[in-house]
């Protein structure tokens, strides 16, 4: 059951003042001190009487994100500190991080999971036009923000959630507008690489955007052009792998992309299958800077060696990924944890569920000790995006 929360209403003039006021206090008070800033706090100024507001600052940022639109009805202040960004930033000076999962599995919509918290809330719904809201998308979460991409009546378009404010709003567009691209994200950037343009050209371009202004930036080209690929970061560094380059033409290569050097090289035989037209992009991602895929053939969780370059078997999925080809399932990073999302069976019939396993705890005999983090009932049996974002 999802919880609804008015998060109250103020005038552009009032708020804007206020989150300026409650922006440049935060950063005052949380370096220096209330007192030692000089000024003198009533009780009604304070976040919480009694408290100076770096304290209180402290104690607001280690809250959980679910409990956000409870504390910004308390009153403005509190309504324009969680609107300012104030929050998230204190968050990350001090190391604290929420994974929480983003998926979409019916047209009804993004819902977010709160692993923590064991709750689900529903976003807004994205204000597109019909031919978005029924096309094909892909999505991924970078810094506070998570991005859609698909195609309206006659291009491209990407749409953003901000946590911040809470609502969708169009993206700046890509350099080179794209689908079916490999994507990987690092804190507030993240990195696409590949894909077909809108004429169904296969793409060697590379691009990365900077959620902290916005912006899309162009990258040196790839050495071999690939669509339906996957993209990750690993030691610092980007990768790339497999896909196709043509209608039948597999990739089991990979590419790594070094961000200070801004050169490619590339990786042979480092895809940890052969795709082809019908089967999923690779389903990878690294926990702990191990890369992690899963054979939708064998249903088998790997493990990539970086020093030999080869893949080793671990243990089973905990859902049949064989007989849809690795379509309609997520596998991805979520903390330190492995997190794969797919259609399965429960005592009420079936439902999406989100199950987890820790690398740290190891391989009992071939066996990965899955648990479930949450179920959802009534959403059908396919994921259709998900994305994971910790901040």
């Amino acid at each position: 059951m999802t919880k609804k929360v008015c998060l109250g209403h103020f005038s552009m003039g009032e708020e804007k003042a206020e989150q300026e006021e409650v922006a440049e206090s935060t950063i005052v008070n949380t370096r220096e001190g209330a007192h030692d800033s000089g000024r003198q706090f009533r009780s009604s100024d304070l976040f919480f009487p009694g408290l100076n507001d770096d304290v209180a600052l402290e104690c607001l940022a280690r809250v959980s994100r679910s409990d956000y639109p409870s504390l910004s009805c308390i009153n403005k202040r509190y309504h324009s500190l969680l609107k300012s960004g104030s929050l998230y930033e204190l968050r990350k000076q001090l190391g604290i991080v929420e994974h929480w999962v983003y998926l979409v599995c019916d047209p009804r919509g993004w819902e977010a999971f709160d692993p923590f918290g064991k709750r689900w809330m529903t976003l807004p719904k994205i204000p597109c036009d019909d031919c978005f809201n029924h096309a094909d998308k892909e999505s991924l979460a970078v810094g506070s923000e998570l991005l859609v991409f698909g195609r309206e009546m006659f291009e491209f378009a990407i749409w953003k959630y901000s946590l911040i404010s809470s609502s969708w709003v169009k993206c700046e567009g890509m350099n080179r507008p794209r689908c079916l691209f490999g994507s990987g994200c690092c804190g507030s950037i993240a990195i696409l690489a590949g894909g077909t343009d809108k004429n169904g050209n296969v793409l060697k371009s590379a691009e990365l955007y900077d959620s902290s202004s916005g912006r899309w930036e162009l990258l040196p080209n790839m050495h071999t052009q690939r669509k339906l690929c996957s993209g990750f970061f690993m030691d610092g560094k980007f990768y790339v792998i497999g896909g196709m380059s043509g209608p039948t033409v597999s990739l089991t290569c990979g590419e790594e992309y070094d961000l200070e050097t801004r050169e490619w090289r590339k990786i042979e035989g480092m895809s940890p299958n052969v795709s082809t037209a019908a089967h999923a992009p690779p389903l990878v991602a690294v926990v702990g800077n191990q890369l992690y895929a899963f054979e939708s053939l064998t249903n088998m969780v790997k493990k990539y060696d970086k020093v030999k370059n080869t893949w080793d078997e671990l243990g089973r999925l905990p859902v049949r990924a064989d007989s849809s080809d690795g379509w309609g399932l997520a596998f991805k990073a979520c903390g330190e944890e492995l997190l794969v999302v797919g259609g399965q069976r429960v005592p009420e019939g079936v439902a999406i569920v989100l199950n987890s396993w820790s690398p740290k705890s190891g391989v009992n005999n071939g066996n990965l000790d899955w648990k479930v983090l949450g179920v959802k009932e009534n959403v059908g049996v396919f994921v259709y995006n998900c994305a994971v974002m910790g901040c």
